[in-house]
This record gives C-alpha cells, structure tokens and sequence, in this order.
C-alpha cells in the first residue's frame, strides 16, 4: 500500500449495501487492485461479481482475506467479533481491518485483545444505509455527505487509523472521531430508537387489522414515511438490541417518559400543553432541514 492511497487487495466481508457500496467507491476512484468478496450466500457473491462490485469471491475467511491491504468487514454486529476471531490468524502484517458495525464499544472489547501483533483494527460505522440489502442495493453514492465515526483506542495505530479516515473520506463521507461509549448512546437515540418506533408502530396498526379492523388499506403517505424503516432487515437489528442493550433500553424508557407526558396532556385536554410540545418538536425537526 502506497501513501497514495492505494491497496493492492481488499476484501469486502459481507457484501450487501454497505460492504457493495464502499467497494463500488474504490473501484471507482481507482482505490483498489483487486477486490475479493466473502459471504455466506453463493447467488449473492455470484451478483456482486456480475455487478462488477468484486473481481472474485469465496466463502473461505481465509482465502479471502489471504494477502490483503484493507479488510472491511461489513457483517451483522452480532457477528463482527467472531468474523475477525476467525480471520485473524491468516491477517499478513501491515493489514487493516475495519468494521461498518451500529455498535462500537462491545465489538472494540472483545476484538482488540486478539488482533495479531502488526494487523490494525480500526473501528467504524458508516452513517448511512436504505432499507434494502444486498449487493443490488449497493450504490457508490451512498456514502456522500454523511457522517462516518472511527472509535479508536489508545491502542489504535495512528497511520491506520488515517488511512481508514481517507478512505471514508474518498466516499464522500465528513468523518468524526468519537469513544466508543459515546457512539453507542448517541446511535441509541437518532437510530436505534427510531427503528424500535417503526417496528412498534407498524406491529400496533397490524394488531388492529387480525381485529377486523381494515386500518393499513387507509395508510397514506405519513405512516409510510415514518414506518419506512420497519423494512429494515430484522436479523441486523436483532442483533443490534443484543449488541447495544443498555443504551436502547434507556433510550426506550426515556420515550416511554415522553409518551405518558403525552397521553396525559391528551387526556386533560390540555391544548396548551400539546401546542408548546408540538412546537418544540417542530423547531428542532426544521433546524434539520435547514442543516
């Protein structure tokens, strides 16, 4: 690997959106010499190949990851830390390996202590994603002017941890540095707790329907919208209520707070009280949009 930002080899482990996406960028730019994909799923590999997001595949970790500069591993959070286990030993020298994962600090935990002396781990998450997964849904546009946070430790080598932050950066990404603690709570609340309101939401509406009551043919536009991420895969985010069970948890009773706030406004009748809530939530809802 030159200080030109290029690798010879990467291995994409995992590629659906994020993994395809990121390795759509470093075909792109020019970024990669070659590109080997890892997965499970042999028609998906077989996709991304006639995609052209990767030049070979195998469902060997080590074979994949055999001589590589760059290893991302684009897996379920559930699975990251076992993923890098078992690729570890076959890591050469000098190879840097980071994650996409939702959740930072329980996959920095158990991963540091076994990365083979002279192999990088930098940790990361990529802000970005659709409700679609797989190597069709994979996009080079994904990742432009969205946020990408490294959580390193004081044990993350510098130069690796740079180099991480180029590539993200290659993608279009703005790119922050934060504790790994940190991320974990701040992800709970803008998007774990969200994905949480979607699924309850649309399993609230989908009782009232085995009820008799024909509610989701009446669905317009706003439940549409805000549910849209109950599409999200379910096995990514049952993983994630594993990986990041204290923060959610939290996050989840802080809005059950605001919820009962709500109902007794409702309930009282308290007009003034719902317009100044509303108002709250619109104010900071713009500031948003006009970011």
């Amino acid at each position: 690997m030159g200080t030109d930002l290029h690798f010879k080899k990467v291995t994409v482990i995992g590629v659906g959106l994020i993994g395809g996406s990121l390795a759509l960028v470093l075909r792109r730019k020019g970024l990669a010499g070659t590109i080997v994909g890892v997965g499970r799923g042999e028609n998906n590999l077989e996709t991304a190949r006639r995609l052209g997001i990767i030049d070979s595949f195998t469902r060997d970790i080590a074979e994949g990851v055999k001589d590589s500069d760059l290893v991302l591993v684009a897996v379920p959070v559930l699975k990251i830390a076992g993923t890098i286990k078992e690729m570890a030993p076959h890591l050469k020298p000098g190879c840097i390996v980071t994650d996409a994962g939702s959740v930072k600090k329980a996959v920095v935990d158990e991963i540091e202590p076994i990365i083979p002396s002279g192999v990088h781990f930098v940790p990361g998450h990529p802000i970005a994603g659709t409700e679609h997964s797989g190597a069709e849904a994979a996009f080079p546009e994904l990742y432009i002017d969205r946020k990408c946070i490294l959580t390193p430790t004081s044990k993350t080598d510098k130069h690796a941890l740079e180099t991480v932050k180029k590539v993200w950066e290659a993608a279009g990404s703005k790119v922050m540095v934060m504790d790994a603690a940190v991320h974990d709570r701040i992800l709970a609340a803008v998007s774990h707790l969200p994905h949480m309101i979607a699924y309850t939401l649309v399993n609230t509406v989908a009782d009232m329907q085995e009820r008799g009551d024909d509610a989701l043919s009446y669905s317009a536009g706003g439940f549409k919208d805000i549910t849209r991420i109950a599409s999200s895969s379910p096995e990514m985010w049952c993983d994630i209520c594993a990986m990041n069970k204290e923060s959610i948890v939290s996050m989840i009773e802080g809005f059950q707070a605001r919820l009962e706030s709500l109902k007794k406004l409702i309930k009282d009748g308290d007009l003034t009280g719902l317009k100044d809530d509303f108002e709250r939530a619109k104010k900071v809802r713009d500031s948003l949009l006009e970011k």
